[in-house]
């Protein structure tokens, strides 16, 4: 199966990457198109498949296509595509809000998987939210998600639109985690500790929290109320968070993010 990959940005090479570490294909089958001939100078070095510098002379040969581009830069990849593919190969977008409606409109195709990476799936712990259209095969299908495993745990969802969910809650989740730690590290400071130090208690105690919650039959709620105990400093802190409605601001937060991912769609 030979694989072009759309896009040698920060998903694109970690694809790349994933799928040749994982033996799941070899670099004679991986092939990536890159406008940018300075970033295509680099992705060359990596020795990571072919590195192509215009479509023509690479996606006729590719079962797979895998769309690894700004959703702002969609419509004018589609134009300059629509002319040179089969109608018959398979395309796998992760551009946030595309639908698949589009893709398949705009280059005249009807094999599409869409899905939702995140930013972990560069150290092989992220996770994807998939879908696909009817005319993909369960051979297909089960091929696409074996190469999305390697970048981490996947999540097949029926319906198109909660890959915008997936994106609100998935795709940005690690930024609203980073957002916390970043406060908790600033507290950290302003307390005594030193950069390190603190950087060392965050990093540390939200790496224990999630191991603790995943390894164990627990929901959040349950965890909260074995850490707070009545008049102690954490339910000083909770009440805060309470008084302050930090938890519907995270809920807000979340919902904004989706419908910016259904603007992007429109």
């Amino acid at each position: 199966m030979k694989i072009l990959i759309i896009g040698g940005g920060n998903m694109g090479l970690t694809y790349a990457q994933s799928f040749l570490r994982s033996h799941i294909t070899v670099k004679e089958d991986m092939m990536i198109l890159e406008k940018s001939p300075e970033k295509a100078d680099e992705l060359s070095k990596k020795d990571i498949g072919t590195v192509y510098g215009e479509p023509e002379n690479c996606i006729r040969s590719a079962d797979l296509v895998i769309l690894a581009v700004k959703p702002q830069d969609s419509a004018a990849l589609f134009e300059g595509l629509r002319p040179l593919i089969d109608p018959q190969q398979v395309f796998l977008s992760i551009m946030a809000g595309v639908r698949m409606e589009v893709i398949a409109n705009a280059l005249g195709v009807t094999k599409i998987i869409r899905a939702m990476p995140n930013l972990p799936a560069q150290i092989g712990a992220g996770v994807t939210a998939f879908t696909s259209t009817d005319a993909v095969t369960r051979i297909e299908l089960v091929m696409v998600q074996n190469l999305l495993n390697t970048t981490g745990k996947t999540l097949y969802v029926e319906r198109e639109p909660m890959i915008d969910a997936a994106t609100a809650i998935s795709g940005s989740g690690p930024a609203y985690v980073y957002y916390f730690m970043n406060a908790m590290i600033q507290a950290a400071q302003q307390m005594g500790f030193s950069d390190s130090e603190a950087e060392l208690l965050v990093a540390q105690t939200f790496t224990g929290a999630v191991d603790l919650y995943n390894k164990a039959d627990l929901s959040c709620e349950a965890w909260i109320r074995k850490v707070a105990s009545k008049g102690g400093t954490t339910e000083a802190a909770l009440r805060v968070y309470e008084e302050t409605a930090l938890h519907e601001d995270i809920v807000a937060g979340a919902n904004a993010a989706l419908a910016r991912a259904r603007e992007l769609g429109q």
